[in-house]
């Protein structure tokens, strides 16, 4: 059977059109009000990184980012700014996504719906803590609030920027800045992950060591190939969440 598409995958270049375009909206906008053309170009590279969060893949999300400051420089533009001011948008890309984070899945937004009727499947008592490992902007908190509404909701981010944006739009949640590799899961219900599939089975190891019996591991798209799954949730737009239940068994 062949899966569905998630939705807006097909669309593409049309995003990054669309961010590009708005870039460069906001900057001649914010040079025609007379804001000086350093400030200008840090507007518009913000947006522009800002508008990346929401590409399906690292390097989409790169193409989108750069694509104002690319534009930029290949313009009869970029002659007005300063040296230094070049280094901007790459600052503004290292600050949203540290190195680390591209080791892992810098941003995959859970999609609206992706979880209903998990609760049906993977059933938690009222007040059980969930943890979105890499919460990103926090559509899968917002996804888990739905079918959780009684749970105690807390997300990791490693990225600063993302983390405070995150806790800004979900205010039910508790988010904190962190490692999610580092950080200890034991005192959690559920673990919910949208990672990368060579991060599954690190994510499934570290599950195995300290998650308590009972508890469950989510994995959204991405089967852990060392685990063998409980239950399997179809999401509406084909997608898979594996869910694994603690003790686990392994293939």
């Amino acid at each position: 059977m062949t899966r569905a598409a998630p939705p807006g995958r097909g669309l593409w270049p049309l995003p990054a059109l669309l961010a590009w375009a708005g870039c460069w909206t906001l900057f001649v906008g914010l040079g025609r009000v007379g804001l000086g053309p350093w400030l200008a170009v840090g507007a518009a590279t913000a947006f522009g990184v800002a508008c990346s969060a929401w590409a399906a893949t690292a390097w989409r999300r790169l193409f989108v980012a750069l694509g104002f400051p690319l534009s930029l420089a290949a313009s009869g533009l970029a002659g007005a700014l300063p040296a230094w001011g070049w280094l901007l948008p790459l600052a503004l890309l290292a600050l949203l996504y540290p190195l680390n984070t591209w080791r892992d899945a810098p941003l995959f937004p859970t999609p609206r719906g992706a979880l209903e009727q998990l609760a049906r499947l993977a059933p938690l008592p009222a007040g059980a803590a969930v943890l979105d490992a890499g919460c990103g902007l926090g559509a899968g908190l917002r996804e888990l609030r739905r079918a959780y509404p009684m749970a105690r909701l807390t997300g990791l981010e490693w990225s600063w920027p993302l983390r405070w944006w995150c806790g800004w739009r979900n205010r039910f949640a508790t988010v904190r800045r962190a490692d999610i590799w580092a950080a200890d899961w034991s005192g959690f219900d559920m673990v919910y992950l949208f990672q990368r599939p060579d991060s599954i089975t690190r994510a499934a190891a570290k599950a195995e060591g300290e998650l308590r019996r009972g508890a469950w591991l989510a994995s959204l798209e991405f089967d852990a190939p060392t685990l063998r799954a409980d239950a399997v949730h179809v999401c509406p737009d084909g997608r898979r969440v594996w869910l694994y239940r603690a003790p686990f068994r392994r293939r």
